[in-house]
Order: C-alpha cells, then sequence, then structure tokens
C-alpha cells in the first residue's frame, strides 16, 4: 500500500518533530502508511535575514506573512494533493474533512504566524481553507498538527484495530460516543454503571449508544 505523504510548511519546523515521532503519527510513519515532510518556509527566502514577513499595505498592527516563500516552498515541493491554509477565516475542520483527506495521495499543510497570510497565498496558491475553530492560536502549526493527526488515525494500520476508530466520537456523523470506565468498579464512592459490568453485550451496546445519543442532544442545546 503506498502511503500517504503530508507536507507541512512553517517557519518552525522543529514544532514537529517530537509529536510526529510518537503514539499514533509515530506509529503510522513506521509501519509505512504516511510519509512526513516538514519544509522550512525561510529556506524559501533570499535576503541574509531570512526574512518570511513584512508591513501590511494600508497600515495597521501586526506583520504579513510574505507570498513569496509560500509560492515557492510549493513550486519546490510540487504536491499532487489538496493544499489547506490554515486560517481563522476558514471553514471549520471536522470529521469528514478528516475522512476525505485520508483518501487523498497527499496533503500539504500551509502554517501561517504573525497577524496573517498575504491573501493572494489563499486565493491564488491554497486550495482550501481551514480552521479548528472560533478562536485564534499562535499559528498554524497547532492547527496543522491537530488536522493531520485526524487524518492518520484513520488509515489502515494506524490503530490497533479498526473498531477504535469506529466507536469514536463524530464516526458516523455527529453523534458522541458514551462515556467510558475502568477499574476500579468503585471509587471514592463512584460506581461504574452496573450495565457495564454485567457481561451482557447486547446491553451495554444499547446504553451506550442511548449514553451517547443523550449526550448529543446535550451538546446541540448549548449550541443553540
Amino acid at each position: 500500500m503506498t502511503p500517504i505523504r503530508i507536507n507541512f510548511v512553517t517557519i518552525f519546523p522543529d514544532f514537529f518533530a517530537a509529536p510526529l515521532a510518537i503514539s499514533i503519527p509515530g506509529r503510522a510513519a513506521r509501519v509505512g502508511r504516511v510519509e512526513f515532510r516538514v519544509r522550512d518556509l525561510r529556506d524559501h527566502t533570499h535576503d541574509r535575514h531570512r526574512t518570511v514577513d513584512d508591513a501590511p499595505y494600508g497600515g495597521g498592527a501586526g506583520m504579513v506573512m510574505k507570498p513569496e516563500p509560500f509560492f515557492e516552498a510549493i513550486d519546490d515541493l510540487r504536491p499532487s494533493g489538496p493544499i489547506v491554509l490554515l486560517s481563522a477565516r476558514g471553514r471549520r475542520f471536522r470529521h469528514d474533512d478528516a475522512v476525505r483527506l485520508s483518501l487523498q495521495p497527499e496533503i500539504t499543510f500551509l502554517c501561517g504566524h504573525y497577524k496573517d497570510v498575504d491573501q493572494r497565498v489563499a486565493d491564488h496558491l491554497a486550495t482550501e481553507e481551514l480552521s479548528l475553530g472560533d478562536f485564534v492560536v499562535s499559528g498554524g502549526e497547532i492547527a496543522a498538527l491537530a488536522m493531520a493527526d485526524a487524518v492518520v488515525r484513520l488509515l489502515p494500520g494506524a490503530l490497533g484495530d479498526h473498531e477504535s476508530a469506529a466507536t469514536d466520537s463524530f464516526y458516523d456523523g455527529e453523534s458522541l460516543s458514551g462515556p467510558s470506565y475502568t477499574r476500579p468498579a468503585e471509587y471514592r464512592g463512584y460506581a461504574v454503571p452496573e450495565v457495564l459490568r454485567s457481561g451482557d453485550h447486547r446491553a451495554i451496546e444499547e446504553w451506550r449508544r442511548a449514553a451517547g445519543e443523550r449526550l448529543t442532544r446535550k451538546r446541540g442545546s448549548r449550541n443553540v
């Protein structure tokens, strides 16, 4: 099976070293399900200061990341799949996006930083803009890692078994999974629900389904 390739274009390549080497991403790479490439955006600058940002046209606070390094990085990578710009303006990333991206041969994440990224990167280089949610983090690296992890864990062989992913929240759409418990059966007066200790697999499955539905409805009412 040909591994999926995931590229990260960033001014902080060291940010990715540990997260991509451990847990599920690291395991998936070791068994040949994914290949990670991290490209330093500063390698595509042409001045002695390796400048990747400049003041915005029209004035205003903050610095804007220049278009040239992004375009030249993509020229060098020549990716064959989606090019995702991580942006607060982007559409919110969902499980369906993880599934869609997991079926691609290659994904490239463009990690912004500072105040903004030159709009020409969004308009003429990226194929889509995605966001983790309605909040701002220090840079696109955080969002890129989260999205890449969501994609990688769906790849065959990345998890110990398919059921581990199939019983996750959102796997079948909008539904949350039911709560989980483990030993001890009682701790500080708090007991595991009796049905989970009954050994009745049909009753356990029904309890988990109903509990997940209740949690999904509860979350939906909070978001109204």
